[in-house]
Parts: C-alpha cells; sequence; structure tokens
C-alpha cells in the first residue's frame, strides 16, 4: 500500500510544489520592480483569479473523483464520458468568463478596499492574465481525469512544464521587455497555454485506445448530466467557500494599509508552503479511495487511509522544525524590503502552528474526494467559512489584524473536526 501510495503521491508533490514557487516568483519580481504597492498589486489581481478559477476547481475536483471510481470498476466508457463532460462545461465557462470580464473588475473593485495604486496595477495584471482562461480550466480537466486514471507521472510533467515555462517567461518579460510589472501576467498566459498543448499529446500518447468509447450521445443523456452537474454543484459551493475564507483574508488585509496587505499576503504564502507536499497525498486519496470504493474493496480502502494519514502528519511534523528554523529566511527570499521583513516578524510563530492544524483537514478533503461524498465536503467548508468570520469579527478590535490569522486556524480546526466525525459514516464501506 506504501507503495500504491507513493506512486501517486511522489510525482504529485514535485509538481505540486512548483506551484507556490511560481506564485513566489511573481511576487519577488514584483518587489525587485518597485515598493510594496507592486507587490499588493500582485496579491489583489490573484486574489481577482482566485475568485475565477478557485470555484472552477470542481473541474479537476469532481472528474477526479469520478474517473477513479470508474476504473475501479474498470469502466472505461464512463471515464471517458466524465472527461468529455468536463472539457464542454470547462470550454463554456471560459467564454463565459470573456464576456463578462470588465464587469466583474468593476464590481470586484466596487467591494475591495484598497490603494488607488495597488487598484491600477492589479487591473494592469488582470487584463492581460484573462486570456488564459480556456488552457486554465481544460488543463482542471485534464488533470483530473490523469489522477483518476492513477496516472500521477502526467500531470506532473504538465505542472513542470507549466510552472518552468512561467518561471523564465514572467522573469523575460517583466525584466527583460517593456512590458515591466504586466509581463508577469503574460509569463502565465504563455505558461498555461504550453501546458494545455502538451496535455492533449500525452492524452493521445497513453490514452488514444479509449477514444472509440467517446459518444456524445451518452454524455448529454439526462441521468448522467445530472449525477455530473449535482456532484460538482456541491464542489462548486466547497470552492465558493474556499474563496469566502482565502480572498477575504486576503480583501480584510488590505483594509489595514499597503504594508499590512504585503505582510498578510507573504503569511499566507508561507502558510501554505507546506500544504503542497500535503497535498500530493491528498491527490493519493482521492486516486485511490475512489479506486477500491468502485472496486468495492474495503480492506484496501481502510488500509490505504491509515497510510496516507502517517506520512500526512510525518509531514507536518518535518515542516513546523523548518518553519521554527528557517521562518525569517523564507520571508527574505520573498522581499528585500526591511521594513516589510520586520512587519513580518510577530506573525511568524503562527508558521509553528500551521501544519498540525491543517494537515488533518487537507488529508480528509481528498479522501472525501475520492468517495465523492460531495455534500460532506461542501458542508464541512460552509460550517467552516461562519467559524472564520465569527473569529475574525469577534477579536478584530482586541488584537487587530492578528484576529485574521485565529480566523483562518479557527476554519481549519472546524474543517478537521466535522470530517473526523462524520468519516466513518462517508467513507468507509
Amino acid at each position: 500500500m506504501n507503495k500504491n501510495v507513493l506512486r501517486i503521491a511522489v510525482p504529485s508533490i514535485l509538481a505540486t510544489i512548483t506551484v507556490p514557487l511560481v506564485g513566489m516568483v511573481d511576487l519577488a519580481i514584483a518587489g525587485r520592480l518597485g515598493d510594496a504597492a507592486l507587490i499588493g498589486g500582485v496579491a489583489i489581481a490573484t486574489m481577482l483569479f482566485d475568485l475565477l478559477y478557485w470555484n472552477m476547481s470542481f473541474l479537476r475536483v469532481g472528474t477526479s473523483g469520478m474517473v477513479a471510481q470508474a476504473y475501479g470498476r474498470r469502466d472505461f466508457k464512463e471515464a471517458m464520458r466524465v472527461f468529455v463532460q468536463g472539457i464542454f462545461t470547462s470550454t463554456a465557462i471560459a467564454f463565459l468568463i470573456w464576456i463578462i470580464q470588465v464587469l466583474y473588475v468593476d464590481v470586484a473593485f466596487a467591494v475591495i478596499e484598497c490603494s488607488e495604486e495597488v487598484e491600477q496595477l492589479a487591473k494592469e495584471y488582470y487584463y492581460v492574465r484573462i486570456w488564459a482562461a480556456p488552457a486554465t480550466l481544460g488543463l482542471y480537466v485534464f488533470k483530473g481525469f490523469f489522477i483518476g486514471m492513477q496516472n500521477a507521472v502526467s500531470p506532473m510533467v504538465v505542472d513542470l512544464t507549466v510552472n518552468g515555462v512561467n518561471f523564465i517567461a514572467s522573469v523575460f518579460f517583466a525584466l527583460h521587455t517593456k512590458m515591466g510589472f504586466s509581463g508577469i501576467a503574460m509569463g502565465t498566459v504563455v505558461s498555461q497555454y504550453t501546458g494545455l498543448v502538451l496535455a492533449i499529446i500525452l492524452m493521445f500518447i497513453y490514452y488514444r485506445r479509449f477514444f472509440k468509447h467517446i459518444s456524445l450521445k451518452a454524455s448529454i443523456q439526462l441521468k448522467s448530466v445530472r449525477r455530473f452537474f449535482s456532484l460538482n454543484t456541491d464542489l462548486f459551493i466547497r470552492s465558493i467557500c474556499f474563496l469566502c475564507i482565502y480572498s477575504g483574508f486576503t480583501a480584510l488585509s488590505a483594509t489595514f494599509g499597503d504594508l499590512m496587505l504585503a505582510v498578510c499576503t507573504i503569511m499566507m504564502k508561507l502558510l501554505l508552503l507546506y500544504s503542497y507536499f500535503i497535498d500530493g497525498f491528498a491527490y493519493a486519496g482521492e486516486a485511490l479511495v475512489g479506486r477500491y470504493t468502485g472496486a468495492n474493496d474495503g480492506a484496501s480502502l481502510k488500509k490505504a487511509v491509515k497510510v496516507i494519514f502517517i506520512w500526512c502528519l510525518s509531514i507536518a511534523a518535518v515542516s513546523t522544525v523548518a518553519y521554527a528554523v528557517e521562518g525569517e529566511t523564507f520571508v527574505r527570499i520573498l522581499t528585500t524590503d526591511e521594513e516589510v521583513i520586520s512587519a513580518t516578524a510577530p506573525f511568524l510563530p503562527w508558521l509553528l502552528i500551521m501544519p498540525l492544524m491543517s494537515c488533518i483537514a487537507f488529508t480528509w478533503d481528498g479522501i472525501f474526494i475520492g468517495a465523492t461524498a460531495s455534500k460532506t465536503i461542501r458542508n464541512s467548508m460552509i460550517y467552516s467559512v461562519v467559524g472564520f468570520f465569527a473569529a475574525y469579527y469577534l477579536l478584530k478590535s482586541s488584537i487587530g489584524v492578528q484576529a485574521l490569522m485565529v480566523a483562518f486556524m479557527v476554519h481549519l480546526l472546524v474543517r478537521s473536526l466535522y470530517l473526523s466525525i462524520l468519516a466513518k459514516r462517508r467513507v468507509f464501506i
């Protein structure tokens, strides 16, 4: 079972660990182009895309769980049906995003509080990166399909390529052309379409024998469409809840000024850095739990969950030590602004609490996705949103911006407890 888990987790970790590094590259480039406002511009612009794309993460999550269960039953016709439905859905959503792009950004800045300089920089970034929408959403579906088919190598190759190209292209366009700040966004556009082309090539290489199972008629049958959208509606609500928390964190931090916005942006990047290791095992949970659920193999299912949790708790312990030893070093990688570095110091102790507080919630997420227990996942996030905002507004007047950190930890605790209590009923067979 360790071999099965690591076969999926290790390639996923190698791929996902580059994701925060790319985000850190964007921050680092912005930090070397000017002052704290540029870091804030990247943070707000990134939040705008989180509002768009995180809501669509159900395209990957739902595809992964359903395809994994189909794989367990050896029902490849069903797996291809899910893939086709995902591609049609992602393409339609991407065109809708293009249509409403101006309206969306105007409405967003009607409610986001930030300085005029940060707003202008964020819009400059947004209107370039928005053209990557079809590639970004299409890659969600491809990645979910690959993971569901127990193939972690293909999404690893795609992610490493996307993130490598993003690094090179962003540095080139931002620092070596006249584009400047908007060059950071152009690097993302180039990398996303590069990744989509590669994903299509890999699909032909590994799964063209299953193309015979593609049926547009089967993909639009009412029963199959209803199941696809029922599951994904729950996961869509889950994504909205994630955005309420993560985008709320950024938007609320912006109300404390550009300096605190920069500090909170850096802290969030560092708080989530370790979680990309955990995500590799969460992907293993999606793939293996879905596979064993589809195959009705309860014994292997329980063993997989146990092994995955042992690995995740071990990673959390090691991460805590790393944060304790090199916390300030991580901050200095992201910015050379001494004022920002100094202002970050009071927040560093949160890095010691984050891993153990969050690893249970992150791990259960992958396991519940594999079991397609979408309603339970949805409810856990609804309750955690309530916990986040209740904690923030109760503590804001007494501890200020630190209330954001407390609120973030509260939402993790709610998720962990709720999913742990319902696991026996919703996951195990």
